[in-house]
């Protein structure tokens, strides 16, 4: 797999993902977030849908510019639960620190999503927007309380079968 950082925000390019494969598709031909993305590598090329996997949108926060907001996280729908989106996360988050953000942030609104910002290496910040998502940041908080914390909020929320599954496998768990 390669990883290519497409820029930095505002100056970001577009990236035109097909809306059938990825969610959030939309939000990818903003041009003032900076993106990257996680391409195949030639011996997996090939499919109708190669060209990318995974691809996340970032921009500065308005308050804190040394703080650096994930926006979008999107992994291409046959791809899903292969570890992509942490991957990317990771690469993203290495090259953000290194060009001086204190801190990436980022507000998701599911335990999958959740559990996947714990892999990539955020911790939850006891934080809620507006719109009822979670707050992480990396680094953060990563301690078995903050991490149950986190899940016990998704508990409170009417949830699918499969979420509902999810977090009765994690009950007690400690972070990943």
């Amino acid at each position: 797999m390669e990883f290519e950082l497409l820029g930095w925000p505002p100056d970001g390019p577009t990236l035109r993902l097909d809306y059938r494969q990825f969610s959030y598709a939309g939000k990818f031909v903003m041009t003032n977030t900076g993106k990257a993305v996680l391409r195949p590598d030639e011996a997996e090329a090939g499919g109708e849908f190669d060209d990318v996997l995974a691809a996340v949108a970032f921009n500065e926060d308005r308050t804190n510019p040394d703080a650096l907001w994930i926006r979008y996280v999107t992994v291409r729908a046959d791809r899903r639960g292969e570890g992509l989106g942490p991957r990317l996360l990771d690469r993203v988050s290495e090259l953000a620190l290194g060009r001086g953000y204190d801190r990436l942030r980022i507000a998701v609104n599911n335990p999958f999503a959740y559990e996947a910002l714990y892999r990539a290496g955020f911790g939850f910040t006891g934080e809620t927007t507006g719109i009822a998502e979670l707050v992480l940041e990396r680094p953060g908080d990563r301690t078995a309380e903050r991490y149950r914390a986190g899940l016990d909020q998704f508990r409170e929320r009417e949830l699918s079968d499969a979420e509902s599954a999810f977090l009765d496998d994690k009950r007690n768990a400690d972070p990943p």
